[in-house]
């Protein structure tokens, strides 16, 4: 009876985790990949893995940077498969109305969709997630002066980019 209660116990802490996590992992993915239906991809992908692992993630001091590890990983493995490279002839909008958003947000986002999958990665995870660059190596087993370098180059693409679209 007491493996019941602890194992009530880890349900209960992994329910938190995922209700706790979710949007931010689902920011940060849509991000990384510029479309929703593909970070609702990435973020159950991510979370299936959480949940598989739990167990043995219960003793890791940071549940939360394994997630984003994971949610990063998966992603530059999702732009490795052949079928990714195939594009659509056209997209059907999600909704009817004007957009919520900025022009210059939208400018940002496709510009960042334009990066590489790992300099997006080191952008999203430096500047959206606000991680420190050594924490950032951590999260994608990098080099420190590696993810400077990404972020250095990406910051440069994408400056470039918005400027370009205001002129």
């Amino acid at each position: 009876m007491v493996q019941d209660a602890s194992a009530d116990r880890s349900d209960d802490a992994l329910d938190a985790f995922i209700a706790g996590r979710r949007f931010a992992l689902f920011r940060s993915a849509y991000l990384l990949c510029g479309d929703r239906d593909e970070a609702d991809d990435l973020v159950q992908t991510t979370l299936v893995k959480v949940i598989l692992g739990w167990r043995r993630l219960e003793r890791l001091d940071n549940v939360e940077a394994y997630a984003r590890k994971t949610l990063v990983n998966t992603f530059i493995a999702s732009r490795r498969r052949f079928w990714h490279r195939e594009l659509p002839h056209a997209e059907l909008p999600d909704r009817i109305g004007p957009e919520t958003d900025t022009d210059t947000g939208l400018a940002v986002r496709a510009a960042l969709a334009r990066l590489t999958p790992k300099q997006r990665a080191v952008l999203v995870l430096r500047y959206w997630e606000d991680l420190s660059v050594e924490a950032t190596a951590d999260a994608l087993g990098m080099r420190e002066n590696t993810v400077k370098s990404h972020a250095a180059r990406g910051m440069a693409a994408l400056r470039a980019e918005v400027q370009g679209e205001r002129v």
